[in-house]
């Protein structure tokens, strides 16, 4: 067999770009008139823009259902001992029987390594090397998640390699150029045979660090600086790419946690991270594989995150796990452009904080129950939204339209039955329980009498400080 056959034969490399908090409208090719992206712009005009890509609302749960195809109630990831995301030092986590996707790829020979954050859980069961990655270099939780003047009590902010802790409190400013060499040498040593590269970056999580250079280049403050810096990231896998003959044989997916925290643009989505309006759940999400995917092309059919796995899986010739529910499904036909295609999901349904909140099917959401921010109470209601001519949701349609409503109430019912819904009092008959250990602690130490560091803390409300104290500087 001749080498140009053997080429074509061979299983694509792949390369996902997960930022953190990235908002729907930070970029170019999504509308941004603030930051300048012409690596992420150029994704767009060499392959695909999808419209209508669906998160989880917050950092964890997005990214244990990214990893393993499944909404995050179903792998127990609906909340963390009654908080939004893990924190440094809590016993649970990803658990050791999920399969993730580094999983899958890598008995299909792949070989597989997580440079950035992972946020699945910090104790050593948890850790990406323990669900399929050959190497991890990065941030286990979120980069404010360290040792602050404001949080005293908190531990260093701990960079690993591998399942050791290498650096306390890193120069958050020089970490993407150096989470960028390791993603270089990876690609060069890799270079012979299918790779899985998962880059997640700090970026735009507050607090916001960037090289002087971006700084200097921004239009938008600290803001257009991080997100300058992410895009040189982009460029760099590019060109590497290029510079190995590599292109043609490499799918590469751009995209984001969450919605966008306030300090981010969502526009013209309503609502913001941890809110199940759109601009906390519908992401940027771009797609560029040469040859397979059509340059210059928009999707707006209803893709997710958790769709990655079975994807994956079926690009490398394998199947997600059989012997469980997975709910995200395959969407490379419409990443191939292919005429008939339309999206594998019926219906779509919108998780926060082990609640079901609302439903898609087509064009119609309605929500059931929605967390009021100003109350802290979850509140139950019915609103029911046109997502195609009311994008910013603001004209409830359920008086007008009483069938539609009770089609969509009655699948939000069979939901909390499957998932559960921690408002209905409702365990969910298809939930997987979440990893738990026993003795746990944090990666590096400050308050040593109090290693429990995540007892009097209010996620939300430290978000919006930091974002808002970001916003004012």
């Amino acid at each position: 067999m001749d080498k140009k056959k053997l080429d074509s034969m061979r299983l694509p490399n792949i390369i996902l770009i997960n930022c953190d908090d990235l908002g729907y409208a930070d970029v170019g090719c999504y509308g941004s008139t603030l930051n300048d992206t012409p690596a992420v712009d150029r994704l767009a005009e060499e392959g695909m823009r999808f419209t209508d890509c669906y998160m989880a609302p917050v950092c964890s749960p997005s990214r244990g259902a990214m990893m393993t195809g499944c909404y995050p109630p179903r792998i127990g990831f609906g909340a963390f001992e009654g908080r939004w995301v893990l924190f440094p030092g809590q016993p649970v986590g990803l658990a050791p029987t999920e399969v993730s996707i580094a999983t899958l790829l890598k008995e299909k020979g792949y070989a597989t390594a997580l440079i950035g954050k992972w946020h699945c859980g910090d104790q050593p069961a948890f850790l990406p090397t323990r669900h399929g990655f050959d190497s991890y270099y990065g941030l286990p939780y979120s980069n404010d998640m360290g040792w602050m003047d404001s949080y005293p009590h908190y531990p260093p902010l701990p960079l690993m390699e591998g399942e050791m802790v290498v650096q306390e409190q890193p120069d958050q400013a020089g970490l993407t150029e150096r989470y960028m060499e390791h993603a270089v040498e990876f690609m060069r040593e890799n270079r012979e045979k299918p790779f899985f590269l998962y880059l997640a970056h700090m970026y735009v999580h507050v607090p916001l660090f960037a090289p002087a250079r971006f700084m200097r280049a921004s239009r938008n403050g600290m803001m257009g600086a991080a997100v300058g810096c992410m895009d040189w990231s982009v460029d760099v896998l590019l060109y590497e790419l290029k510079r190995l003959g590599l292109e043609e044989d490499t799918l590469v997916i751009f995209t984001s946690d969450n919605g966008g925290a306030p300090n981010s643009c969502n526009a013209p989505l309503r609502g913001h991270k941890g809110t199940t309006w759109e601009g906390g759940v519908r992401v940027p999400c771009v797609m560029r594989w040469p040859g397979t995917i059509p340059a210059g092309t928009t999707c707006s059919e209803v893709v997710a995150g958790m769709d990655f796995l079975p994807t994956f899986a079926a690009l490398a010739g394998t199947v997600p796990p059989s012997d469980r529910i997975i709910d995200g499904r395959d969407i490379s036909p419409l990443m191939r452009g292919e005429a008939d295609a339309v999206s594998p999901h019926e219906q779509f349904i919108y998780t926060h904080q082990a609640s079901i909140d609302a439903v898609r099917v087509g064009k119609w959401k309605l929500f059931a129950g929605r967390l009021n921010n100003e109350t802290k109470q979850y509140e139950q209601i019915c609103e029911l939204y046109n997502l195609e001519e009311d994008i910013t949701e603001t004209t409830n349609m359920a008086s007008l339209n009483p069938d539609i409503v009770s089609d969509l109430q009655a699948r939000i019912l069979a939901a909390r039955e499957d998932l559960g819904d921690v408002n209905q009092g409702i365990a969910g008959k298809n939930v997987r329980p979440i990893g738990t250990v026993e003795h746990p602690d944090t990666l590096t130490h400050r308050d040593l009498s109090n290693p429990y560091i995540i007892a009097a803390y209010d996620v939300e409300e430290h978000a919006v400080r930091a974002e808002m104290a970001n916003v004012n500087s």
